[in-house]
């Protein structure tokens, strides 16, 4: 069942590439265009994509090490 699973997860994923691609064609050209607001507002867009990762583990990240902390000094 899990072989399965695991070819029809592959398969899906192997079908919607192909719009992946589009999307990335159309951010190109835009950014090709040269026109100032629409290429300031699509960086804008890609560092506000790119922070969300880097926040999440760094909170993640930064709870861990508290409680850790925390742990450490109720056994001693």
């Amino acid at each position: 069942m899990r072989k399965k699973l695991l070819l029809l997860s592959i398969f899906i994923v192997a079908i919607s590439l192909q719009d992946v691609n589009a999307q990335c064609a159309m951010c190109k050209a835009v950014a090709e265009s040269g026109e100032s607001g629409i290429v300031n507002g699509l960086n804008d867009g890609i560092l506000y994509l790119m922070a969300a990762p880097y926040i999440l583990m760094g909170s993640i990240g930064f709870a861990w090490y508290k409680f850790s902390k925390k742990r450490k000094t109720t056994q001693a």
